[in-house]
């Protein structure tokens, strides 16, 4: 094997789908997996190596990926402290700080975080990567190559901008999700059967993000774009300007990260 999965959650579920198809072979993947009907699962969709529980075999792996939560890790990561060699060690477990898994491993540094979001269930997921600077830049890549398995990627220099990242992309589904769900309200109030509204809603969300993405101008260019003077793209516009929507919003995304370091610490302190 020359990953293993701590974890056979959702994300982990997503992660091996997208190795698979990019070419990895199901001998190359092992999952570690404590509920029976989630290894069988696992095994029969993907016919991968799984494991009921934390054992040698797997530290011939060249890569292990802590896809637990984050108040099981610290067990994880002290099963493990003094048995790793060269391994590279991915954390997708949210919140937690690489100072405190390395200090649960045992001092181990050979470590990357790495805040993905939700869209990787549908490989169209952005991730944010931190590593400690012990880690080679082969081993960068090949945590690139993975997280590539389901989206974007981008690094950051510093660990604190982990919380930035979580606050921006990590909870970022929830804000569109959160939106989606209010235009949804307007166009049944205006009239729209909950179908057409669904409809309207989704593909106006989903071909900005396509025109946005396909596109070497600012948004605020292609808002602009839109808002002709005196239509009605620029009333409701003075409208949600009139409320501050825009400054509320931002206040909210800062208030995520203020809590993702709140968490950080906290788990910090589980060990």
């Amino acid at each position: 094997m020359k990953i293993v999965f701590i974890g056979g959650g959702n994300m982990a579920t997503a992660i091996v789908g997208g190795l698979l198809q990019q070419g990895y072979s199901p001998s190359e993947i092992g999952i570690v997996e404590v509920l029976e009907d989630a290894r069988k699962r696992l095994a029969e969709q993907f016919s991968v190596h799984v494991f009921s529980e934390i054992s040698p075999s797997i530290l011939n792996a060249s890569m292990l990926v802590f896809a637990v939560k984050p108040q099981q890790l610290g067990d994880v990561a002290l099963a493990l402290a003094g048995k790793l060699s060269n391994q590279l060690v991915i954390s997708i477990a949210a919140g937690i700080c690489t100072t405190d898994l390395a200090r649960w491993l045992g001092g181990y540094q050979n470590i990357v975080r790495v805040m993905p979001n939700t869209p990787a269930l549908v490989r169209a997921g952005v991730a944010g990567l931190f590593a400690l600077p012990q880690v080679s830049a082969a081993d960068r890549e090949l945590t690139e190559q993975v997280m590539r398995a389901v989206g974007e990627t981008i690094w950051v220099n510093d660990e604190e901008a982990i919380d930035a990242v979580t606050a921006v992309s990590g909870s970022g589904p929830a804000y569109v999700f959160y939106f989606i769900e209010a235009l949804e309200r307007a166009a049944r109030e205006l009239g729209l059967d909950p179908s057409a509204a669904r409809t309207l809603c989704l593909h106006t969300f989903s071909g900005a993000a396509k025109l946005a993405l396909n596109s070497t101008e600012s948004a605020a260019v292609l808002r602009t774009r839109v808002t002709s003077k005196g239509g009605t793209t620029e009333r409701a516009l003075l409208a949600l300007a009139q409320s501050k929507v825009a400054d509320h919003f931002v206040d909210a995304v800062k208030q995520a990260a203020v809590r993702s370091r709140e968490l950080g610490e906290e788990f910090g302190k589980l060990r």
